[in-house]
């Protein structure tokens, strides 16, 4: 039976891509992922976060609805740790350096409600070779401080050569 759904839905939906290879329609890795369960349109998951840079990093604006609930009426912690992983990782990007989470470490001051808009800092606070350290925060959109959620970060620039093993499908830069 699972064959034949198979069948059926590769006759609808055409070729897949590979796990390596980049969607057409992505800007990686310093842009939009199409398929990213935080920002991507393509994303069921998604609030989506609307993104946009500022003078030291970046903002994300959304409103979490019901599939990102956790207590009754308040957003599921690990929504907000992605949340804030995906603007801290995208602000390494935007500072000229994309890297890989390491480490994350979340506190959370308050729940996160539902239904409310919401505004996501990320802004990179140092570097030491190929380390980026990050650090990024949920906040009300109507009360830039009322922390709800604080993170720190550290990110990782992989080299050269590791980058082509991870993403075989991406273009080197001329």
């Amino acid at each position: 039976m699972a064959d034949g759904v198979r069948a059926v839905t590769s006759q609808l939906t055409g070729r897949r891509r590979s796990r390596t290879e980049i969607p057409e329609v992505d800007e990686f890795p310093t842009g939009t992922r199409i398929y990213s369960p935080v920002t991507g349109a393509g994303s069921p998951l998604a609030p989506p976060v609307q993104v946009a840079p500022t003078a030291d990093g970046l903002v994300g604006h959304c409103t979490l609805g019901i599939a990102h609930e956790g207590p009754p009426g308040y957003g599921h912690g690990g929504m907000s740790a992605m949340l804030l992983d995906e603007l801290m990782g995208r602000a390494c990007a935007a500072a000229g350096t994309p890297g890989l989470t390491v480490s994350l470490q979340m506190r959370y001051h308050r729940p996160v409600p539902l239904e409310t808009p919401l505004r996501i800092l990320a802004r990179v606070t140092g570097t030491d070779d190929r380390k980026i350290f990050v650090s990024g925060s949920i906040t009300p959109r109507t009360d830039a401080d009322a922390n709800l959620v604080t993170a720190d970060g550290v990110f990782i620039a992989p080299d050269p050569h590791r980058a082509r093993t991870l993403f075989p499908g991406l273009q080197a830069e001329p």
